[in-house]
């Protein structure tokens, strides 16, 4: 299987506010970066957005190193929480109902499709790719 290497990153101007998701995909020396936006939207629709686009480009099974300053994200993927979610009618351990299904509806399939490892980086620090990420999720913000 083909190693994809993934960068992804949300932006929101307020909470809810306009928004903008930034992803970058790496195979075999090759970068790609896609981006888009919504103008009514949070900052975790757009994290898993951006993650959603990337995956969807994806024509064969992979490996994918993914990588995300989202904890949201990562760790509801890598903890498993979102399965949980899933099973419990998309109602979580708290009780409250599960924020933002539809999207998770939508990525769920994506991720079984591959053979993915989560990485969570530090965002706005040292990784140069998620930094890239972040640049182009806050320009699509703008847009709106």
């Amino acid at each position: 299987m083909k190693t994809v290497t993934i960068y992804t990153d949300g932006a929101c101007s307020g909470n809810p506010g306009p928004g903008g998701w930034g992803a970058i995909l790496e195979w075999n020396g090759v970068e790609k970066e896609i981006s888009g936006g919504a103008p009514e939207t949070t900052n975790n629709r757009m994290e898993l957005t951006g993650v959603i686009r990337a995956l969807e480009l994806l024509k064969e099974s992979c490996v994918v190193e993914l990588y995300s300053d989202s904890k949201y994200v990562i760790d509801a993927l890598s903890k498993g929480w979102v399965y949980g979610w899933r099973k419990k009618g998309w109602i979580k351990s708290d009780k409250k109902p599960a924020l933002n299904v539809d999207l998770w509806e939508q990525l769920l399939p994506l991720i079984d499709r591959h053979q993915v490892h989560y990485h969570w980086v530090k965002g706005h620090a040292s990784n140069a790719k998620n930094n890239r990420c972040d640049e182009l999720a806050v320009a699509e913000s703008r847009k709106f």
